[in-house]
């Protein structure tokens, strides 16, 4: 049998993820996370931007002296004061990362830098030097890799590889890979870069266009080791790779060989406490952690759900920590779903009486969204049957 692959988990919530305007976290409600986080399992914690703010080199302090056993990453361009900052506000930590780079798309290196392929190389290379100074685990990101030519691209990862990078992360910036694009790129690395064993490959993929989950799955498929990822897949624009998504797919797709030492059961409680620190509401279909991922309210999915839950449900909600699935009593719903609330209440009602009731409940249920159990008892007194 095939020997399972640790899948390292990378969560930026604190830094990308706080990167949505209005979205500000306060340093000790980063710290409160932050903690969550590592009670959830996450590899590395990538605590903020510490020269973009005093607030931020703070909070990156405070991580660093709170989490004992967890990887404390830090923000840095590839600029000589921010990695020294990146540095400074890693002193408490007991696993301290600096993660430096720069673009390396012809998008950033003409219009952005104004510079030349040579000069971005330099500049990764002294970048790399100067954090190793620091720490001795440094991650390079290659900023807009997903628009990088491949062949650019392989170059700067070998010359930031002879310099001491630990990890090398290769964003998707802009979402604009399609999966199996994003895939053969990770691919391409690993066989054509010089001491690529050295090193891992990290995906980091923006959802533009809706792909950020299933490229980073791509590309840990064809080998990279980290992913890069945030809680209800919070972040720039249309946001991140979901932590919950990506996990929750390893732990599905057991063929995958795939594996993460994140506790999937405190899923939904961090989902909870980064929703209300960061005033991000989480979409009522948002996969794994929306309101409506385990709810039901079409007859026909009711029916088969009260039968056996996974006729309709291929994840238990156990699994992500919601206790139970919901049957929301809608004018979509059938019988069975609305006996199955009433048994729940403590009524058993014979076939008659049901038909009865449910021609009632039709009424009220056309006027309004949701029958809630209150609306339930009325019904029953319409029918007299209370």
């Amino acid at each position: 049998m095939k020997k399972k692959r640790k899948i390292n988990v990378f969560d930026t919530s604190l830094r990308d993820g706080e990167q949505v305007p209005g979205c500000k976290l306060n340093t000790n409600q980063k710290v409160e996370i932050a903690k969550k986080l590592e009670d959830l399992g996450v590899d590395v914690i990538e605590a903020g931007f510490p020269i973009s703010s005093p607030g931020d080199f703070k909070s990156v302090q405070e991580i660093s002296k709170s989490v004992s056993k967890t990887i404390v990453c830090a923000l840095s361009r590839a600029v000589e004061k921010d990695i020294e900052v990146a540095g400074k506000s890693l002193k408490f930590a007991k696993n301290p990362r600096i993660h430096t780079g720069i673009g390396t798309s012809n998008w950033h290196i003409l219009y952005k830098f104004n510079s030349t392929p040579e000069k971005i190389i330099d500049i990764a290379i002294k970048s790399v030097k100067l954090a190793k100074r620091f720490v001795e685990d440094v991650e390079f990101y290659a900023e807009d890799a997903g628009r990088t030519d491949n062949y650019f691209l392989a170059k700067v990862c070998e010359n930031v590889i002879k310099y001491g990078a630990t990890v090398i992360n290769i964003p998707d910036t802009t979402g604009f890979c399609l999966p199996d694009e994003y895939g053969r790129k990770i691919r391409f690395l690993k066989e054509n870069v010089n001491g690529i064993h050295k090193v891992s490959l990290s995906t980091h993929c923006h959802n533009d266009l809706g792909l950020a989950t299933a490229n980073s799955l791509y590309g840990i498929i064809n080998g990279a080791k980290q992913v890069e990822c945030t809680i209800n897949g919070i972040g720039e624009r249309a946001g991140n790779t979901s932590l919950e998504e990506i996990v929750m797919i390893f732990k599905q797709k057991k063929y995958l060989n795939l594996y993460t030492n994140v506790n999937t059961k405190l899923i939904s409680p961090i989902s909870n406490l980064v929703s209300k620190h960061t005033g991000m509401m989480v979409p009522a279909n948002k996969a794994i952690v929306g309101f409506n991922a385990f709810s039901h309210s079409s007859g026909i999915h009711q029916d088969g759900i009260i039968k056996k839950k996974e006729t309709y449900e291929s994840i238990n909600p156990k699994d992500v920590g919601i206790n139970n699935s919901s049957i929301i009593l809608t004018a979509r719903s059938g019988r069975a779903a609305l006996n199955y609330r009433y048994k729940k209440m403590g009524y058993n009602l014979t076939k008659n009486s049901l038909d009865l009731v449910y021609s009632i409940f039709l009424k009220h249920a056309d006027k309004k969204k949701e029958i809630k159990n209150e609306e339930l008892k009325i019904i029953l007194k319409k029918a007299n049957l209370n």
